[in-house]
């Protein structure tokens, strides 16, 4: 989940050392912006998920394993010191968008600066194993990315 603070800083999740983009799992007929409530706690009225801004498919070995990043409305610092993540283990920090993206791992920090754009743009990314594949208007509402275009 991509949760802007503001515009210049984004939520990010520290666990021993390595820095995270939130997330959470999605199930078996659930919406990603659904399952994005589910990511924190703590949120008086629940997360203000504004929309699906990128997904991203990576060929495992016997799966293919599909990614959604789904952008909030900008919150406030107080708004982000109510948020506890879903696991208990990791701490919620603030960071500044650069410094967030460049300390994430490589496929994370491809999902976060894809849909960063995306977002700025009104668009949706469509990746492949990080790599950009094409976007589309931001009326678009299909889960799934087609592969190859």
């Amino acid at each position: 989940m991509l949760v802007p603070i503001g515009t210049t800083h984004l939520l990010v999740a520290e666990l021993r050392g390595d820095l995270l983009v939130p997330s959470g799992p999605v199930h078996n007929g659930q919406a990603p912006e659904q399952a994005a409530q589910n990511v924190f706690q703590g949120a008086p009225n629940g997360i203000p998920v504004l929309r699906r801004i990128a997904a991203d498919w990576v060929q495992m070995r016997r799966r293919q394993v599909f990614s959604y990043v789904v952008a909030t409305n900008p919150l406030t610092r107080a708004d982000a010191a109510c948020l506890t993540y879903l696991d208990g283990r990791a701490d919620l920090l603030v960071l500044p968008t650069a410094q967030a993206a460049a300390a994430l791992p490589t496929l994370a920090r491809a999902r976060v600066l894809a849909a960063l754009k995306a977002l700025a743009d009104q668009e949706m990314a469509y990746l492949e194993a990080g790599v950009l594949s094409r976007t589309e208007s931001a009326g678009f509402t299909g889960s799934r990315p087609r592969r190859g275009q």
